[in-house]
């Protein structure tokens, strides 16, 4: 990666170069300079950041991939003397070893010092989705060793286990195909203006398993199941009919007028705490009747409050 010089007066940039603020006692110092956004993209190997970094790049992100965690300070550095031509920037990163790692944590505290705006996307998946993609493209996971796949895989997931806990966007790709997985990242990233919270409200059903990025987890099998009425059975919550025989049940009403409350009180700390990304899990046994009718309504009463909303049914349709 080729990086034009600047002014002499410059200092160059380097590890834990400070970003200039333009203060009257420092001639070389850019005036009003501004700080560009940074996403950092990384997660486990074969769940797709090339997808995801060619996705923001599509949008008009400066995308560079591989980056030693290191340099990252030094990019956004670069970025904010570039006049506004370098806006947003995002680095595919990946965790090979344990220095690496450590020099990924110095590098966030620095950017965290300055008061950048930095975003972590991961993308995760499950250990039988990347066993299939490593085989299907037959190369070995880059930390096997002389081990299988699978010993590579235990390997960078426990390296990476703390960065995924830092992450403010958690995708699982374990099901998704490389279509829907840019438009996962569009719905993220392609706003005019960036909002104060997104929240993702993805219906599932239970006998297939949780959704491994679900921050929050709603339990809807406390209410009839629509499946025992023969004449709805055939239907989904997206049904009129449906949705209005879940919602009459005893207690339905009532727990979507209070988990909506306590969102709204989860909402203000994420805010408050620059968490930008949640996602919603609502389940019921099969994720096609009452996780589904629970669903859109309380993605309907998240909008209303100002939360930008996507509605995902993961497991509608799949019986």
């Amino acid at each position: 990666m080729n990086v034009n010089e600047h002014d002499g007066q410059e200092k160059q940039a380097g590890d834990g170069a400070q970003v200039s603020t333009g203060t009257p006692n420092d001639k070389a110092a850019v005036p009003d300079v501004a700080i560009p956004e940074l996403v950092i993209i990384s997660g486990m190997s074969g769940a797709g950041r090339s997808t995801a970094a060619k996705c923001l790049e599509d949008l008009g992100w400066f995308v560079v991939d591989n980056l030693p965690p290191a340099l990252i300070p030094t990019m956004v550095e670069l970025g904010a003397r570039s006049q506004g031509n370098v806006a947003r920037i995002a680095v595919v990163v990946d965790v090979r070893g344990r220095r690496f790692f450590d020099n990924l944590r110095e590098s966030l505290a620095d950017l965290e010092a300055k008061n950048v705006t930095r975003r972590i996307v991961f993308l995760e998946s499950s250990d039988d989705a990347l066993v299939r993609r490593f085989e299907s493209v037959r190369r070995p996971h880059p930390l096997q060793g002389d081990g299988r796949i699978v010993d590579g895989i235990a390997a960078e997931r426990e390296l990476l286990r703390e960065l995924r806990g830092d992450a403010d966007l958690v995708i699982d790709t374990s099901s998704l195909n490389v279509h829907e997985l840019r438009a996962k990242m569009d719905a993220q990233f392609a706003g005019e203006e960036e909002p104060e919270l997104r929240a993702t409200v993805m219906s599932f059903g239970y006998k297939y398993g949780l959704p491994v990025d679900a921050d929050l987890v709603v339990d809807c099998r406390f209410l009839p199941n629509p499946h025992w009425v023969p004449e709805l059975r055939p239907y989904t919550g997206l049904n009129e009919e449906v949705s209005g025989y879940v919602f009459n049940q005893p207690g339905a009403k009532e727990f979507l007028d209070r988990y909506t409350e306590l969102l709204q009180l989860v909402a203000t700390g994420y805010r408050r705490e620059g968490k930008r990304y949640v996602t919603i899990a609502v389940g019921c046994t099969g994720g096609k009747h009452r996780s589904v009718a629970m669903s859109e309504k309380l993605a309907a009463r998240l909008a209303a409050e100002g939360v930008e909303t996507v509605v995902v049914h993961r497991d509608m349709g799949r019986e």
